[in-house]
This record gives C-alpha cells, sequence and structure tokens, in this order.
C-alpha cells in the first residue's frame, strides 16, 4: 500500500458524526491502516465479540444516501457494494489489535490522539458557552435594572405635572 499524509487535518476529514457519535468508516480506516476494506470486514466478522454496538455498527441505507447527499462519498459505488461499518473511537483502537499490523497501530495511535484533541476543543468550547451563558444573564438583569430606572423616572416625570399641594402655613384673614 501507499503511504498515507496522514496529518492531523486528513484525520479529522475522515470523522463524521453518525447516530450521534463521531465515527470513522471502514473505507477510510482500511486506507489508513494498509489494507483493504474487504480484509478489514472479514476481521471484524472473524472477532465479533469484540466490538459491541457502542465500538461498531453498520450504517442503513438511509444514512448511506444521508453521507452521499452531504458529499462525504462520491457515490454508493465506491463503497463497494456492501453497506459500510462506522467505529467509534473505542472500536478504532479495537481494531488495530484485530488487524495486528505496525501501520494499524501506528495509526490507531494517531487517530486517538486526534479523537482526544476533540475532546479537549469540545470542553473548551463548553467553557466559554458558560462564560456566555454567565455574561447574557448579567446582561438581562442590567436591562431588567435599567427599564427599572426608566420606569421610577417616567413616575417622578408624571408626578411633577400634578398640581401640588403648597408647603406652609395657611393663614386665614379676618374680615
Amino acid at each position: 500500500m501507499k503511504e498515507l499524509n496522514t496529518s492531523d487535518q486528513s484525520i479529522v476529514e475522515k470523522i463524521y458524526l453518525i447516530r450521534g457519535i463521531k465515527v470513522m468508516l471502514d473505507k477510510d480506516l482500511a486506507e489508513m491502516y494498509g489494507t483493504i476494506p474487504k480484509r478489514l470486514r472479514q476481521q471484524v466478522k472473524r472477532n465479533t465479540e469484540r466490538f459491541p454496538e457502542h465500538f461498531m455498527f453498520q450504517l442503513s441505507d438511509k444514512e448511506v444516501d444521508s453521507l452521499v447527499s452531504q458529499n462525504v462519498i462520491p457515490s454508493r459505488q465506491s463503497l463497494g457494494g456492501s453497506l459500510p461499518y462506522a467505529f467509534s473511537e473505542h472500536g478504532i483502537l479495537m481494531l488495530a489489535n484485530v488487524i495486528k499490523s505496525q501501520q494499524a497501530i501506528t495509526m490507531s495511535i494517531k487517530i486517538i490522539e486526534v479523537f482526544v484533541k476533540f475532546r479537549e476543543m469540545l470542553s473548551s468550547q463548553k467553557d466559554l458557552l458558560l462564560k456566555f451563558e454567565q455574561l447574557e444573564r448579567l446582561i438581562v438583569q442590567h436591562d431588567d435594572d435599567i427599564n427599572s430606572i426608566f420606569a421610577a423616572l417616567k413616575q417622578l416625570i408624571q408626578q411633577k405635572d400634578e398640581p401640588r399641594e403648597p408647603i406652609g402655613f395657611k393663614l386665614k384673614t379676618l374680615k
């Protein structure tokens, strides 16, 4: 197999969100591991007990159509006639143990490092989101305070227009 450019970006481009899980497709993993998709699937079928549903699952026709419509894969024919398998982070690690090639082990480590970077970025984004929510609550509180000030000012202005009783003593004049 040819040597691949395995930059983090090239790995990130092959990670998809399917069923709410970040996964990689068998065809991409086979290419990275230096094997063919058919051999990869054979190894998975021989070791099904190592791949529970949250490690690996086969895509449905609808999911494949969705990937084709989003230009993730060029066409259904590029899949070789069968529905692809999708591997989660844990499935990718287990797959490297099943394939047992040095390239698979090396690529698996690199892929897991990318997944870890994803989690770190997500964590920092959650921190930013939390800060934005705190700022939003603060702004809403300030808006409420400003509205209260304007209401009090309007009330003072309205009171100024009403006639006031004179201050002081009233003297009765004697006739």
